[in-house]
Order: structure tokens, then C-alpha cells, then sequence
């Protein structure tokens, strides 16, 4: 519902933007006296202590506590983010700063930010801003910020894993070995290589061209959709063609991924129209974000065999609720959102979120790519 409220809500604003003379900008500048800086964060429970680099629990909150409390700030961290009693709702009127993450997300909607009197910057620890009202935050004259490239090896890895996963048949494999059981025929019938498959990547920004840099040894057939086209010298390094029309593209593909962020205008993008002109038989993968499909559409066609097989781990809204039909769909290799946050990731989000926070204290400016919502304006990716 609150993921709800964000579309809607840039929705009616894109339509009718704010005139910028009526723009109230909160300049990003902390200035002096202690902040009340906010964290969102899932909860690790019993893990939080097995790994010392494990900084991106509610429990670890980042790693910077210490530092934060040591310059006279005040630091609350919580897992709890959803409804009007919730932890989050009840700090909301007087935090400076709010940090979340894609994995957890704290939907920030326009109603959230025009409680919030005393906020600045909106802060995401990885890669992917959507859960927040963006046209909201834009109009409120906030700053928008995320860890630009923190987990694209992370995310990009996790989908070439996922596409072999997919290819091979593995999960029956695997779920015949935990039961018990012993069926090679089982798993054979629709095993298959990825040599010589065609492979296309909807979206080729940092992540779809790391991941098809990845895919070059396996010889597959390389495609690629994306406003904007490839380097010449890359995209010949790398093998890959540049396809114009998306829906030109689909069809081609034996496996699809999905590189693109979550905007007005791919919400819901994989709809039924959409899918029923895939390939029969094609794979996909999701790692950007589960509101681009229509979930049941995906689920209809995974039960009938059109989409012989679906893998990814962004759902929506998350955390996926327990009757999400993603979860009971045959042929799928779901997880929960966990591409973006291995252990690597962790420590470079949290350190580029803390040096972004440091930076906001002194006044400075923030590397410019990081910036998803600046002085009224939206980055390019979310227009």
C-alpha cells in the first residue's frame, strides 16, 4: 500500500509539477548543533555477530555508530518501518536524516515527508531509490542520495548465477537430493547449455554491462536494450548488439534480464500482453526491481510453461508477503532481495554512506553521480 501511495503520488505530480519559484529547497548543509539521523535497516538477530563485517543489519547499522555519537549526533536504528505505529512513523517529524536500503525498504511517501519538518537528505546505502516518493522529495526541496556502483559486481554476479541456475535445471536437482531422491531423467529433460543461447539484457547501465563483460566467455548471442547505446569500443569488446526496439528485442532471447530501474513508465511493463509475446520456454531474470512485472501475469505464465523458468530476488512490496503467488509458481529460483548485500557490499555502501554523511557536516558536495534527487531536479534514470 505505501509503495502504492509513492507511484501515485509521482505520478499526479509529474502531470502537474510545482512551478520552481514555489520550490522550498532545505539546502544541504547540516549546520551546527547535534543531528537526529535515522537507519533502516532488516534484522540479522542471531547472525549479527558471526561476521564482524556484516554492517548492514539493524543490529551493525552500518558500523557507524561510534563515529556519529563521537561528533554529539543522535542515532537510531530500526527494523521497524511499516504503518502509522511503527518506529520509523514515530521519528518522522523531527529526523535530520533518514538511511535505508533497498533490501529493507522504509517507503518514504509524500505524506512521510511532509510530516518530516526537520528533513534534509534521504540517504540509500546501495543502489536503487524507488521507495521513495522522488517527486515529493524533489518538491520539498530534499537531497536524495545513493551509493552509486556499491554493489554492481554483487548484483551483476547474482544474475549470472541465477541465469545458470535457470539453464541448468539445478533447483530440482538440489530439492531431490534435500527429499531423498535420485531422478536424472527428471532434471535432464530441460537442462540445457548456455553456449550459443541468445541472451538480452533489458537496460545496459552499470550492472546489464558488467553482466554482459561476464557472459563473453560463455559464446552466447549478446543483445541489449537501453536509452542510451553502448560505448562503440565496449560494445565490441564485448560482442554484444544494440536493439533499438525493446519489443523487437524479447522475442529473440532464450533467457531475458532485467537492468532497469522502477519508474512510471516501466511499472508493470511485463504484463500479460507483454509476456505472451516472449518466446516459449524463455528464462528470466529480475534483480532490478519486482514492480516492473505484473506478478500475477508471471506466475499465470510459469504455471502454463511459457516462462519455463523465473529467478530474481526484488519483489513487491517487500519483504514479499507469505501468500505472494511468486512463492507457490513452479519453475522458479526466488530468494529474498539479497543480490546487492553480500559482505563485500556491505562495506562499501557503508563506507560511501558514511562518507557521504561526513561531506553533508562539512557542507560539501556529494561525487556527483550519487546524487538520484538534487536541488528540485531527478536524475536522468527516474525522468
Amino acid at each position: 500500500m505505501a509503495m502504492k501511495k509513492v507511484a501515485n503520488s509521482v505520478a499526479a505530480r509529474i502531470l502537474n509539477p510545482s512551478p520552481p519559484s514555489l520550490l522550498l529547497h532545505r539546502y544541504l548543509h547540516a549546520g551546527p548543533g547535534s543531528k537526529k539521523i535515522v537507519g533502516v535497516f532488516y534484522k540479522a538477530n542471531e547472525y549479527a555477530s558471526m561476521n564482524p563485517n556484516f554492517l548492514g543489519c539493524a543490529e551493525n547499522g552500518l558500523g557507524i555508530r561510534d563515529w556519529l555519537e563521537s561528533k554529539g549526533h543522535q542515532y537510531i536504528v530500526t527494523d521497524d518501518k511499516e504503518g502509522p505505529n511503527s518506529e520509523l512513523e514515530k521519528h518522522m517529524p523531527d529526523l535530520h536524516v533518514l538511511i535505508s536500503t533497498p533490501f529493507h525498504p522504509a517507503y518514504v511517501t509524500a505524506e512521510r515527508i511532509k510530516k518530516a519538518k526537520n528533513l534534509k537528505l534521504l540517504l540509500t546505502a546501495g543502489i536503487g531509490s524507488d521507495h521513495i516518493d522522488l517527486q515529493a522529495a524533489a518538491d520539498a526541496g530534499l537531497t536524495v542520495a545513493e551509493v552509486t556502483g556499491s554493489n554492481v559486481v554483487s548484483v551483476a554476479e547474482d544474475e549470472l548465477m541465477r541465469i545458470l541456475i535457470l539453464v541448468r535445471n539445478f533447483i530440482p536437482g538440489y530439492q531431490q537430493v534435500v527429499n531423498g531422491d535420485w531422478n536424472v531423467a527428471a532434471i535432464a529433460h530441460r537442462a540445457y547449455d548456455l553456449e550459443g543461447k541468445t541472451v538480452g539484457t533489458v537496460g545496459a547501465g552499470r550492472i546489464g554491462k558488467l553482466l554482459l563483460q561476464r557472459l563473453k566467455p560463455f559464446n552466447c548471442n549478446l543483445l541489449y536494450h537501453d536509452r542510451l547505446k553502448m560505448n562503440p569500443k565496449l560494445e565490441s569488446e564485448i560482442g554484444a548488439t544494440f536493439e533499438e526496439d525493446m519489443d523487437a528485442m524479447l522475442p529473440k532471447c532464450d533467457v531475458i534480464v532485467i537492468n532497469m530501474p522502477l519508474t512510471e513508465k516501466t511499472k508493470g511493463m511485463f504484463d500479460k500482453e507483454r509476456i505472451a509475446k516472449l518466446k516459449k520456454g524463455v528464462l528470466i531474470v529480475n534483480n532490478a526491481r519486482g514492480a516492473i512485472m505484473d506478478a500475477q501475469a508471471v506466475a499465470d505464465a510459469c504455471s502454463s510453461g511459457h516462462i519455463a523458468g523465473y529467478s530474481g530476488d526484488v519483489w513487491y512490496p517487500q519483504p514479499a508477503p507469505k501468500d505472494h503467488p511468486w512463492r507457490y509458481m513452479p519453475n522458479q529460483a526466488m530468494t529474498p532481495h539479497i543480490s546487492g548485500t553480500t559482505i563485500d557490499a556491505q562495506l562499501r555502501y557503508a563506507a560511501g554512506t558514511k562518507d557521504m554523511l561526513d561531506r553533508y557536516f562539512r557542507g560539501e558536495e556529494f561525487p556527483a553521480a550519487n546524487y538520484i534527487v538534487k536541488e528540485g531536479k531527478l536524475a536522468s534514470q527516474y525522468l
